[in-house]
């Protein structure tokens, strides 16, 4: 199977990547470069620099490497930039997602498997949520998001193509064997900036906000492991392969922490200490998201080995050491 890896030189697309090759698989990724790496691409993929709304050039890129699946993961991903930039995010998450798919039922694509994200569901409630919580997303990002999966929906509705969306929850980690990790180097993921700020990388952190209705005040989330998630993805195409019908997944683990827990976890990992600042609440942000996974479970027949917030912190610590110690110019 011929794979197109959309944002597959980033941080989750590049998992995604490592995980094709190691099934015997052929990834092609296709990315702008505008957050992820050229070094990050193993030297026997091949790479397509260019944006994904670029309908002329994704249609010969589908059909000159015999593409027979789309797995989509370029997209902007931070919830108060597109609180800032709503229109920026629905052009790049939405009108390019649009573009994509209009050239992949000119190539017949059958098989697409959609990152989705958690934030469609909005500020719902304490609970663990289900796939069909009410959708009620609190910025343009998780609109644009939710936006897409209505495409995708209405396009496999119409022509011969099945879906997989899988709404993530926080991802988080490293390859365990450490060949891919979260590089940018201004990330906004709380477990990479609490792992820097332990290192001396920043000099401080902020906690947005802690008079939340939460235990401690502080935001609840449900972090998954990034191999975990790609495992997942994984799955969605052994599932669509076998003929499953389309389907919208949660991928998280079913239980959270607080941003104060994340940080304490940090603190006891790493042994060193955090300076952690109060800092106003961020447009964008519910109290609580946790998932509800017995679908993904069920269905995808998925099951987690990561599930440790500590092992998580563990991945990202040994990540980031290593970007210091290669000096890779980010």
């Amino acid at each position: 199977m011929n794979v197109l890896v959309t944002g597959g030189a980033g941080y989750i697309g590049g998992h995604m990547v490592l995980a094709l090759r190691d099934a015997g698989l052929k990834p092609v990724v296709f990315d702008n470069l505008s957050t992820g790496f050229r070094w990050s691409v193993p030297e026997d993929v091949p790479l397509v620099v260019g944006d994904v709304g670029d309908y002329e050039l994704v249609l010969q890129t589908l059909k000159a490497h015999s593409i027979d699946a789309i797995v989509h993961f370029a997209a902007k991903l931070v919830v108060p930039e597109s609180v800032r930039d709503p229109l920026g995010y629905y052009l790049n998450n939405t009108v390019k997602s649009r573009s994509l798919l209009a050239a992949a039922v000119a190539a017949g694509i059958k098989t697409f498997v959609f990152s989705s994200t958690a934030a469609v569901y909005g500020n719902a409630s304490d609970k663990p949520l289900a796939e069909d919580a009410p959708l009620a997303p609190l910025s343009p990002y998780g609109s644009s998001k939710q936006l897409t999966e209505v495409m995708l929906r209405d396009v496999a509705a119409v022509h011969d193509m099945r879906f997989v969306a899988i709404r993530y929850f926080n991802v988080a980690g490293a390859d365990p064997a450490m060949r891919h990790g979260q590089s940018t180097a201004n990330a906004t993921h709380l477990i990479k900036v609490a792992v820097q700020t332990a290192l001396g990388m920043r000099p401080s952190m902020d906690i947005y906000g802690t008079d939340y209705p939460t235990p401690d005040g502080t935001c609840i989330r449900d972090y998954i492991h990034v191999t975990d998630l790609i495992a997942a993805h994984m799955q969605a195409l052994d599932y669509l392969r076998k003929g499953g019908e389309s389907i919208v997944v949660n991928c998280g683990y079913g239980h959270g922490y607080s941003v104060s827990e994340v940080i304490d976890t940090v603190r006891k990992v790493s042994g060193r200490p955090i300076e952690a600042r109060i800092a106003p609440r961020r447009a964008g942000d519910p109290a609580t998201i946790v998932a509800d996974s017995a679908r993904i479970r069920a269905r995808l027949e998925w099951q987690p080995r990561y599930d440790d917030l500590a092992t998580i912190v563990d991945h990202t610590l040994r990540w980031e050491g290593m970007l210091r110690e290669r000096n890779l110019k980010l």
